[in-house]
């Protein structure tokens, strides 16, 4: 009976603590269930801000474009130079292809970058001159780049003639896969890549960072065109325009490139003099013909959204036309919330 008794207890013993390794195991589950479920929230909640936070930085961007536009600029006299050191700070921060500054806002901070069309070949409107140089970057014999301008030319014009060689619908219909020659603007850059030469190796390859294919057809450019005939489409903007569109210019070099990024980063070239100054006068020579200082109205905006002690990053990008001739000043072309910044965090902090 003692040892029935005895085997009966240890029995209800085992149970006890079965019981409560089960119920050990189901709490652990469920903290830990709960500390994904807080950490998913937490990010969630981070993201959100952070997003949000990016979109105030273009926001303010465009408000700063717009205001470029119409105030005009503003002459320092040497008695208010100390006063007005503050306003040309902020002038000087928001200039395009600078490094601008993060600036705060609400729980976090917002970093902005701001380039210009104008320093692109538009292949709806440049010349037979500016599109061959633009492949000067790219190894490629003169029979190739024969090849590809003149098949940009005979895409983009109305007829149905093409050049010696360029293509036509005849070409195109000839194709595995065929399709018609689009005689008309193109819409976007990548339908280059529908265009005979173009290879996605020399798309992805740099071609795609140097055009455009948007234009600006005003006769007036805001304060600092004002009066004056429309952008220049033959010519590249020296002070918006990328490193491979720089490099493509006639006897440029990588160092006389870097020199004349190192100069952007502190101004912009206000004369072609300054720009002599720093390629000297055998290059500048080469190239003047194929540059100019204007920009046009249209603006590439990109803003990345920061919180105050956290790693989460969220960002924005947009095309914006800058007409101060519509309701809100501005036009969204195109908007992207592509510039992400995925954090991957373990469940402590």
């Amino acid at each position: 009976m003692k040892h029935f008794l005895k085997s009966e207890s240890g029995i209800a013993l085992l149970l006890v603590l079965w019981v409560l390794m089960l119920l050990m195991v189901i709490v652990g589950e469920f903290c830990h269930a709960m500390r994904t479920e807080v950490n998913i929230t937490r990010n969630f909640k981070e993201d959100t801000q952070s997003y949000y936070i990016a979109v105030a930085g273009l926001n303010r961007a465009v408000s700063e474009l717009i205001k470029n536009e119409i105030l005009p600029q503003k002459v320092k006299s040497p008695d208010s130079e100390d006063d007005d050191e503050e306003a040309d700070e902020e002038e000087i921060s928001w200039r395009i292809n600078a490094d601008i500054p993060a600036i705060a806002f609400g729980e976090g901070q917002f970093e902005v970058k701001i380039g210009n069309e104008s320093g692109k070949v538009n292949i709806n409107r440049a010349n037979r001159r500016l599109l061959r140089m633009m492949l000067n970057g790219f190894d490629l014999d003169d029979s190739d780049k024969d090849v590809i301008v003149d098949s940009i030319l005979d895409w983009r014009d109305k007829d149905r003639n093409h050049r010696i060689s360029g293509a036509e619908d005849d070409y195109y219909d000839s194709l595995p896969e065929p399709y018609e020659c689009k005689d008309g603007d193109f819409d976007s850059i990548e339908e280059l890549l529908l265009v005979r030469g173009v290879t996605p190796e020399i798309f992805y390859g740099g071609l795609e960072h140097m055009v455009t294919v948007y234009q600006d057809e005003t006769k007036s450019r805001g304060r600092r065109g004002r009066g004056k005939k429309g952008f220049d489409y033959d010519k590249v903007n020296v002070n918006t325009a990328p490193p491979q569109v720089l490099r493509s210019l006639p006897m440029m070099t990588d160092d006389l490139v870097q020199e004349i990024i190192e100069y952007r980063k502190e101004q912009d070239f206000k004369s072609m003099a300054a720009l002599s100054d720093i390629v000297g006068p055998d290059v500048f020579q080469a190239i003047a013909k194929h540059i100019t200082m204007e920009t046009c109205a249209y603006y590439t905006i990109k803003s990345v959204g920061t919180l105050e002690g956290s790693q989460t990053k969220q960002g924005v990008e947009a095309l914006i036309k800058i007409d101060t001739t519509l309701r809100k000043g501005y036009r969204v072309i195109k908007w992207l919330d592509a510039l992400r910044y995925p954090v991957c965090r373990s469940d402590h902090r």
